[in-house]
């Protein structure tokens, strides 16, 4: 791995549609679970989403898989990912910890390696206050990258309410918020609360992006465009021009498939939807496991008439 480094495109915004990466494996015994990283497999990837219209990629998230890679290999994946893109695209790095410790430590590594930003959760396995939260994420933001929030309730059992994020926008480089409520409500009510920060609102589910977007959201932290890249990179430009009728007929077929990244089989779920369209998914690490038969037949149907309707709108 070269030990080349870029410089940040801070000025650039966190917006656009940037890719929450899936990660592939191959199987070797000495490996976690047997798995070890496909790193050039990983490379082509990443390449791909941006050469099909997207503005960048996002290692080391959910989708990503994080959790379930040892130290030495999440910093591998970041570093895959920025030399794979280079001035092509930007690399928003996943950051997630426990506390901010960990979290501060990693946003200091993809600081090192050339990130042009980072994600971050509230603490994870910690059900924080609202102190807490502001601290946490004041600490990664002391590392001088722009930091995009991140706001899960269902899985971090914290919500990064309008009224919190107000307080956040305050900080120096928080620059964005990953919305994944799914109340596109929110899009507005932040807006206003933030109203002369900066703050960007970015759409962190897929099967709500339409919606958020004319409300005014200006990023798509997204899963399905690792199946659909260059289709979704047309969506958003249709939604933010303010073409809703194009848009509402590119979303319409593919949004029972989107609606799996909301989904607690996401990642597997991406990962068949790749293998569908010729893409490589791969399988997962524990804790995940393959889908359920009847999962598997519920994913492989949604995409199947996604593809279809695809298929139709370039014989058109």
């Amino acid at each position: 791995m070269s030990e080349s480094k870029k410089p940040p495109r801070a000025a650039q915004g966190l917006g656009g549609v940037v890719v929450a990466t899936a990660l592939p494996y191959y199987e070797k015994a000495s490996a976690p679970a047997g798995l070890a990283v496909d790193y050039d497999r990983y490379a082509e990837h990443c390449r791909w989403l941006v050469a099909s219209g997207c503005d960048g990629v996002g290692p080391n998230g959910s989708l990503g898989e994080y959790s379930s890679l040892t130290d030495q290999e999440r910093r591998t994946v970041a570093r895959t990912a920025i030399e794979a893109v280079g001035d092509a695209g930007k690399v928003v790095v996943g950051v997630h910890g426990v506390g901010s410790h960990q979290a501060r430590h990693w946003a200091e590594v993809a600081a090192e390696d050339g990130a042009d930003g980072v994600l971050c959760l509230p603490p994870t396995m910690y059900r924080a206050n609202e102190q807490e939260i502001v601290d946490h994420f004041a600490a990664v933001a002391s590392v001088g990258l722009p930091v995009m929030v991140y706001n899960n309730p269902f899985d971090t059992k914290v919500d990064l309410t309008p009224e919190l994020l107000a307080r956040m926008a305050q900080i120096e480089n928080i620059v964005a918020v990953k919305e994944f409520s799914g109340d596109v409500r929110r899009v507005l009510e932040i807006k206003e609360r933030t109203a002369g920060s900066g703050l960007e609102v970015v759409s962190g589910a897929d099967d709500v992006v339409l919606e958020s977007l004319l409300m005014g959201a200006t990023g798509w932290f997204a899963g399905f465009p690792n199946v659909f890249p260059a289709e979704s990179a047309r969506l958003f430009q249709l939604a933010t021009e303010g073409r809703l009728e194009e848009a509402r007929a590119l979303y319409e077929p593919l949004v029972a498939a989107f609606r799996w990244d909301s989904r607690t089989e996401f990642v597997q779920a991406i990962k068949l939807g790749m293998e569908q369209v010729g893409r490589f998914g791969g399988p997962c690490r524990p804790p995940r496991g393959p889908l359920l038969p009847q999962l598997r037949e519920r994913v492989e149907a949604d995409m199947a008439r996604a593809i279809s309707a695809l298929a139709e709108r370039g014989a058109a």
